[in-house]
């Protein structure tokens, strides 16, 4: 039997794999990528899937297509990305001092895609974009929002195509922390 990867350290799994595992665990790795039941039904219903690339683009079309009660379930499960080990203390406050007045403005946890940014940049990157994202109306961070949530959920879905290994920004369960 082929095991999904669903652990750090996984292995690929090839979109062939990805066509005729079962549609339960197909689901269940589409969730620790994005956590809408509406997005992951619509993917693995979908397949079978000519190559990864067609199979990424579904995953585009599909979050395109969600509707904001869809993003706010995501939007429920999602946490901020864990800093470095090394990050002082003072970073943790001012992170979390603005993300509380990002949560209390918009009504959601804020999100975003750090893909490509080196780890020692990710502190400066999330609160540059918190403090910017700040300011929008509640329509235009909407659609930034949504927009960060498609691209987490791409990325992940690549890294678990790749095996990469640990999905760098899977949600913790409901009440953990992140740091």
């Amino acid at each position: 039997m082929h095991r999904l990867p669903d652990l750090p350290g996984r292995t690929a799994i090839p979109v062939e794999h990805f066509n005729t595992a079962p549609a339960e665990e197909i689901r269940h790795l589409l969730l620790a990528c994005l956590r809408s039941a509406h997005w992951a039904a619509r993917i693995a219903d979908h397949r079978p899937y000519p190559d990864a690339d067609a199979l990424l683009a579904a995953a585009d079309e599909a979050a395109y297509d969600l509707t904001w009660a869809d993003l706010a379930d995501a939007l429920a499960n999602e946490s901020l990305p864990a800093l470095p080990a090394d990050t002082y203390s003072a970073a943790h406050t001012a992170l979390s001092a603005a993300r509380a007045a990002y949560e209390a403005r918009f009504g959601h946890v804020f999100v975003i895609c750090l893909d490509g940014v080196a780890p020692e940049e990710s502190l400066d990157r999330v609160l540059e974009a918190i403090r910017s994202r700040l300011t929008n109306d509640p329509e235009e961070e909407r659609a930034i929002t949504a927009e960060q949530l498609r691209r987490l959920a791409r990325g992940r879905l690549v890294r678990a195509l790749k095996g990469t290994g640990r999905c760098r920004y899977a949600a913790p369960p409901r009440g953990a922390t992140s740091r």
